[in-house]
């Protein structure tokens, strides 16, 4: 394999994990939450989020790396870093920003603190807790789709 291949591979890798990630996003915001504010059982509403969100956690977690590495092996490649400087490049500061708050979210604050803090939240008043849960995914998956959009057409040359 020569660099040439080793970037081609990056970039599907990049793609791929892009769409898995953000289209697990999308289904858990449009689909898997409203889905569940109409359970009317509060304990069970909280049980089926667990379960399901906890599935959906470690292939997030998964496909966050592999968009990272290779997103990183581009730049690197590319030798574009410089493109951070420059404001025609808006789509990698938005690209990078939900790649850190995903990350931040699924390997530190989730573990550490968020899921203890929203079980509590949901035992104390289910309804809140889940309109603040869809909020937050909302706008998560709002400025993921923000950050595909600019990256693919920045990526194909237009420039805004």
């Amino acid at each position: 394999m020569n660099d040439f291949d080793f970037f081609v591979l990056a970039r599907v890798l990049h793609v791929f994990g892009v769409v898995m990630w953000i289209g697990g996003v999308a289904f858990v915001t449009t689909v898997l939450i409203p889905s569940l504010r109409r359970v009317s059982n509060a304990e069970n509403r909280l049980d089926l989020f667990e379960q399901l969100e906890g599935r959906f956690s470690f292939q997030a977690k998964i496909t966050t790396l592999i968009t990272g590495a290779s997103g990183y092996y581009m730049l690197e490649v590319m030798n574009a870093w410089d493109r951070y400087l420059l404001p025609q490049f808006w789509w990698m500061h938005l690209m990078t920003f939900v790649w850190m708050i995903f990350t931040m979210v699924l390997f530190v604050l989730e573990p550490l603190v968020l899921h203890r803090w929203f079980h509590q939240q949901a035992q104390k008043n289910s309804e809140r807790a889940f309109v603040w849960l869809h909020r937050m995914h909302q706008v998560l998956l709002s400025l993921s789709l923000i950050a595909v959009l600019g990256a693919v057409a920045g990526a194909n040359g237009y420039q805004f």
